[in-house]
């Protein structure tokens, strides 16, 4: 009951801070209140006066996250509140919008510059905008590559350096598209995915096999190696992270799987400090 509570002091406060000439409605005669009627901004966002009203009073109702986009626009609503509408209205996140900020804030690469294992930081669908030295000496160098040869999805699953072992390059990739598809079905920009699936659909059986199949992944954990000539195999559990200034990004984190690891990350670390 408090968290519709809280949506009904949201919405009367939201539509009471817009005066009628602020959304591009008539001024009409003097209000004894400066905000919005309850029927302009069911009238703004396409919905029935009833239907909202009956949504800001708390009574159950279940909105789309078309129609409360909708009413978020309507009441020009700012990211942060958008965010706390969605919240209270479907006890979720809202669906990303549009291409994703590609800018990494300095913060974030500060961050993975002093980090002692190797960092990247991708956008929605999984083009790395960001990464330390670590991950160009034992990866590869993302700098001099455009950005279109810069998707992560697409380098793991058709680049075969990731196919010398059959059995475990099926089971990545069975993770891959499984967590491809959660992000796929929450953004608010397909064509962003649409021509790398389709790019995919024609270049990978797995691709396709997995695509059918009925498995999602919510988050991606998985056991990855790099080998150098003059340091070995060292394998990296890998987990990622959302960037909550930037909506969109992710930080992926590549930490020692094991002590024999752990050892010859250091002594790389080390040589190129």
């Amino acid at each position: 009951m408090a968290q519709r509570e809280e949506l009904t002091r949201f919405l009367k406060a939201a539509r009471g801070r817009l005066a009628p000439t602020d959304v591009g409605l008539p001024a009409g005669e003097r209000r004894r209140t400066r905000g919005l009627r309850r029927e302009e901004v069911a009238t703004l966002a396409g919905m029935s006066v009833t239907w909202y009203t009956w949504f800001e009073q708390g009574r159950e109702v279940q909105l789309s996250a078309a129609m409360i986009e909708r009413l978020g626009k309507a009441l020009r609503l700012e990211p942060q509140e958008r965010e706390f509408l969605f919240a209270l209205a479907q006890h979720r996140p809202p669906p990303l919008t549009g291409r994703a900020d590609e800018a990494v804030r300095p913060s974030t690469q500060q961050l993975m510059d002093s980090l002692s294992i190797p960092a990247l930081v991708i956008v929605e669908d999984w083009t790395v905008v960001g990464w330390n030295a670590l991950v160009t000496q034992l990866f590869r160098d993302y700098a001099p590559l455009p950005r279109e040869e810069r998707n992560l999805f697409r380098i793991l699953m058709l680049n075969e350096r990731y196919r010398a072992d059959p059995e475990r390059y099926r089971e990545m990739a069975r993770r891959l598209v499984a967590r491809f598809k959660w992000d796929y079905s929450r953004t608010a920009q397909p064509q962003v995915f649409e021509t790398l699936i389709a790019e995919m659909q024609q270049s990978s059986d797995l691709f396709r096999e997995y695509w059918e199949a009925a498995e999602i992944r919510s988050h991606f954990e998985d056991v990855n190696s790099a080998t150098l000539p003059d340091v070995g195999e060292i394998a990296f559990h890998h987990t990622s992270y959302a960037i909550e200034e930037v909506p969109g990004q992710r930080l992926i984190l590549f930490a020692p799987a094991d002590d024999a690891s752990a050892a010859k990350l250091r002594r790389l670390a080390a040589e190129m400090a």
